[in-house]
């Protein structure tokens, strides 16, 4: 099998084969439809497949040459699939929010996504801008079809986080699974360029660690969100700081309180970000509340898109927002503002927030207290996990 990329760290894959991604994740049977969604600002754009000549369309773009074109030629036929067609949908306006109903066939024609598209299919591949992990996995145990979320794909991904082994995958988020399961809490140290040393707590209450592994066979309805990689806690409490970098490059000092974040403060940037923070938390303040705790499993080059590079072991990241899909009781009706029903995920990672490192994270387990991270590298303890057999 040819190899077209090496990490820093040696590591080669494979070239990305849609045949053999499709059969690791699903285990298609015989017959099973499959179909493709992705998002559009404009849905006039579906018709003639006219997102196409759209440089901004780069993620939909990736949806037709790598996917389609490939279900198309050979892969359908080579699985036994049926299906093969393309939607699109009206973009949401965030990472995770409810999916609007309306859709349209690559004719432009309109259709239903509950009606036309989500009891037809065994299948779905969800390829868009914002991810869609959440509210497709409500709708796949409604309608009891199985899917996979990838949005934000791009060259890197596909020739990495999309060429893996699978099997391999979720053999590795296992074992670090076992390695952090039923933990007490996680306390993580951000240390500034200043010298300052903020501490986070996250209290996990002894909880069952669940894994995104990138299997999604059977019968039971389920979404895997792809590429995986990920050990991850749905957080019962949390005190302390921790350190965030905006979309615009400022960086905020975060405290929280009784697992919510309550407030933000300038440490370097336009203050005017960190304003308009305090003022969405003051006006809908379970927008601060973290769902989620997670830790990369996989030897991965960084993407540039956080789908990928929170896999990547080494690196740990908290999100804001909804966890229904985690498992967790915050739900789209607890917010004030429907469009603050996101899930947001805060990457901490080298090439996402070099101005700051992970000194330490830590687990506590009963009397067990156990190194996971140091200076974004993986502890011995994680290490020792990975290699046994």
């Amino acid at each position: 099998m040819s190899t077209i990329q090496t990490t820093a760290n040696g590591r080669q894959f494979p070239k990305f084969d849609l045949s053999r991604l499709l059969h690791s994740v699903f285990q298609p049977t015989l017959g099973c439809k499959i179909c493709i969604l992705i998002d559009l600002p404009d849905l006039t754009e579906a018709k003639g497949m006219a997102f196409l000549k759209n440089p901004a369309r780069a993620v939909q773009g990736q949806a037709y040459r790598a996917f389609h074109q490939g279900l198309h030629n050979g892969v359908m036929e080579k699985l036994a699939l049926k299906g093969g067609e393309m939607y699109a949908y009206k973009q949401t306006t965030g990472s995770n929010l409810d999916l609007p109903d309306e859709c349209v066939d690559m004719e432009g024609n309109p259709l239903s996504l509950e009606r036309d598209v989500y009891p037809n299919y065994d299948i779905i591949l969800c390829i868009s801008t914002f991810s869609a992990t959440a509210p497709l996995t409500a709708f796949a145990k409604q309608y009891g079809f199985r899917g996979a979320t990838l949005h934000g794909v791009n060259d890197v991904i596909l020739n990495s986080g999309l060429a893996v082994d699978y099997e391999e995958v979720s053999r590795d988020a296992e074992k670090l699974r076992l390695a952090m399961t039923r933990a007490d809490s996680i306390e993580i140290d951000f240390a500034l360029e200043t010298g300052e040393v903020l501490t986070a707590k996250l209290e996990l209450s002894a909880q069952e660690a669940q894994k995104s592994h990138g299997l999604c066979r059977g019968t039971t309805p389920d979404v895997a969100n792809l590429p995986a990689g990920e050990v991850y806690f749905v957080p019962t409490g949390a005190e302390g700081h921790f350190p965030m970098k905006y979309e615009d490059g400022t960086l905020g000092k975060l405290t929280v309180t009784g697992g919510c974040i309550v407030k933000s403060e300038l440490i370097a940037g336009d203050q005017a970000t960190i304003d308009a923070h305090n003022a969405k938390l003051l006006d809908d303040p379970m927008t601060g509340v973290l769902g989620e705790l997670g830790f990369g499993t996989q030897v991965l080059p960084v993407s540039g898109a956080d789908i990928q590079d929170e896999k990547v072991l080494g690196t740990c990241h908290l999100a804001t927002g909804r966890d229904d899909h985690l498992g967790g009781h915050i739900t789209p009706a607890q917010f004030k503002r429907h469009q603050n029903a996101t899930h947001d995920d805060i990457l901490f990672a080298p090439h996402k927030t070099p101005n700051f490192d992970i000194k330490q994270v830590r687990m506590h387990r009963g009397a067990q207290t156990e190194i996971l991270i140091e200076h974004f590298q993986p502890s011995k303890y994680l290490l020792d996990a990975l290699a046994a057999e």
